[in-house]
């Protein structure tokens, strides 16, 4: 018989070794970002691209790593998006602009409706056609806004929630969007904005030439070489780092508490929302006290993009393939459905909520939206390179009243719970309700204007 201590001892060496491999993936997959300009170009980050080399040697490609190994990536994936979400609220300070609040409502009803866009439309349509049509789970279409608005990591995290709902073809299907979805923002993107400057339709950039998506090197020259954290405690009492890491352990321990309480409940929901709402927790407690100044932002935002960057190689690493294609065709028409939605919700949607540089205020949540936040402020600095608009800063100070709950969210995460309650029809039908009464709210209290009223501000600014 093998001793208990051993196995344990082999377990964790094989933990380590798959770790090693994915830092291996990930350094090869930076070495080729900076040889190739094409990713460069296209802000196609290392993660990715290491995701795709896992992909290509694993079991479903050249077989170089097994099964055992890209199957632990992924489950590591469900476990690192804790790490991501803990820090987001911690540190956090919401400091009143003057003359930004209209602008920072008009974000956040835009993000709203974007959001529960993505959750309704893909849930009715699948509900009354694909559904029964390819004999389908309920859940199916819960993907797109888990991929598109929540992107990698929150796809990831609901590894975990798709398992104890009983779908476990949901995990794969979430990375996949979420994959489909940053080639399609980024691609779509950049053709929106040239076809946006060629029309006139950009406040800032008038001529294709000012346009550019090569953002030079990505090699940072010595001389420009800065710190992106500081030490708040002498390193003679704890490590910095290690004491950032204990705050984000503190909240995901008061998000697993408050997962053990709510499961009993509403079985189905993942960790990684409930985590970052102890974060919450820990920064209302730590921001009343004098040591609150021991918080370094930039810390926990250097912890949670090493935990992002592993997180992505492990998702996209462990997509099982086979799934992908048996789900295709339901899937490519979900995926072409919501693409037609978002270009709505960008060209009609956008100009209506936002009467200056509707443009650049719009298509930040695009890129967001179809891929992640950094692909929305990737596509708003190929159309506003020196940020002259305030739309950086509306999408920015949005955030925190947003990220919460949609978009990976609280709410995003509940959702296949609900739906598995009910139906995908009724969800949808649901949210569409919601989305419509937001939208209405929004004309009365004048965040959504018409379009004449946009043209005729636009002429009297000329004139």
């Amino acid at each position: 018989m093998i001793p208990t201590e051993a196995v344990s001892s082999a377990v964790l060496n094989d933990l380590l070794f798959y770790f090693v491999v994915m830092g291996l993936l990930l350094v090869a997959a930076t070495f080729l970002r900076i040889k190739f300009r094409i990713f460069r170009r296209y802000f196609i980050p290392a993660s990715l691209i290491a995701g795709f080399l896992g992909l290509i040697l694993g079991p479903y490609g050249i077989k170089l790593f097994s099964e055992e190994m890209v199957s632990t990536w992924g489950a590591l994936s469900g476990i690192l998006i804790s790490i991501v979400f803990a820090p987001m609220l911690i540190g956090m300070k919401i400091e009143k602009q003057t003359g930004t609040t209209k602008l920072v409502a008009r974000h956040l009803a835009y993000s709203y409706t974007g959001s529960l866009l993505q959750i309704s439309i893909p849930l009715i349509i699948a509900g009354l056609i694909l559904i029964p049509a390819f004999n389908l789970n309920e859940m199916f279409a819960t993907i797109i806004e888990v991929g598109w608005a929540g992107g990698h990591g929150t796809a990831a995290g609901m590894v975990e929630a798709y398992n104890e709902l009983g779908w476990p073809d949901g995990a794969s299907l979430g990375v996949t969007s979420a994959t489909i979805g940053i080639v399609i923002g980024i691609i779509s993107g950049i053709i929106m904005i040239n076809h946006g400057v060629k029309k006139g339709l950009t406040s800032v950039i008038k001529n294709p030439e000012e346009m550019s998506t090569d953002k030079g090197s990505d090699i940072i020259p010595k001389n420009e070489q800065k710190p992106n954290s500081v030490n708040t405690l002498n390193p003679d009492l704890v490590e910095s780092f290690a004491f950032h890491a204990g705050l984000i352990s503190i909240a995901i321990l008061i998000g697993w508490f408050m997962q053990k309480f709510i499961v009993a409940y509403v079985p189905g929901v993942p960790l990684f929302p409930l985590a970052m709402i102890g974060g919450l927790l820990v920064n209302l407690f730590i921001s009343r006290t004098k040591y609150n100044e021991l918080i370094d932002v930039n810390t926990l935002n250097r912890i949670q993009g090493i935990a992002l960057d592993f997180l992505i190689v492990g998702a996209v690493a462990s997509i099982k393939v086979p799934i992908v294609i048996e789900f295709a065709v339901p899937l490519i028409i979900l995926v072409v459905l919501t693409i037609l939605m978002m270009l709505w919700y960008f060209y009609y949607l956008g100009k209506r909520f936002f009467p200056e540089n509707w443009f650049e205020n719009s298509i930040v949540h695009y890129g967001a939206y179809t891929g992640v936040t950094a692909i929305g402020l990737m596509l708003l600095r190929t159309a506003d390179p020196e940020m002259k608009t305030d739309s950086g800063m509306g999408f920015a100070l949005r955030a925190p009243f947003y990220s919460p709950f949609l978009g990976g969210g609280l709410i995003t995460s509940i959702i296949p719970v609900l739906v598995l309650q009910s139906s995908s029809t009724i969800v949808g039908f649901v949210c569409l309700a919601i989305t419509i009464i937001l939208l209405a709210i929004c004309k009365f209290t004048g965040l959504l204007v018409q379009l004449e009223k946009n043209i005729a501000d636009f002429q009297s600014k000329v004139s």
